[in-house]
């Protein structure tokens, strides 16, 4: 009897915790969703990293506070948002990216994956803003 209502009510638990609105987990109140297309012709020189798997392309002149783009393996590339997903936007919320690493320079102390975007050090609940790449022959198409 004790095991069935243990059960019952763990049950009862597990249904209550589970949501099928996830827009408190995917609108993040520190980061605006700014409209952008940005293209990457591989051919030139500025983009050659991101023919080699293991490389990252970071600009600072899309998205809010930048965009960096890594490539897994030339057909599956993630692109992330360079700001804090974890406070609010400040001079220092823009994040540096070292190897698989992006930094933010505040004194907060987070750091994220750029592979999969999320946080590996410090503290928050949200991981970095996914973008959507699609390649096209020799162009990435990341855009918002």
């Amino acid at each position: 009897m004790i095991k069935k209502i243990s059960v019952s009510l763990l049950f009862v638990a597990i249904l209550s915790s589970c949501t099928a609105d996830d827009t408190e987990r995917i609108n993040n109140p520190y980061l605006t969703n700014n409209s952008f297309i940005l293209d990457l012709n591989l051919n030139l020189p500025e983009y050659n990293s991101l023919n080699f798997p293991g490389n990252s392309y970071a600009t600072y002149n899309y998205g809010i506070n930048g965009v960096v783009v890594y490539n897994i393996n030339n057909s599956q590339y993630t692109a992330f948002e360079l700001s804090d997903p974890n406070h609010a936007l400040s001079e220092c919320s823009t994040m540096s990216v070292s190897g698989i690493i992006a930094t933010c320079n505040c004194d907060d102390g987070n750091s994220y994956n750029i592979l999969t975007g999320e946080i590996t050090e410090g503290s928050g609940q949200y991981s970095l803003k996914p973008y959507r790449v699609r390649k096209s022959g020799n162009v990435l198409q990341v855009s918002n």
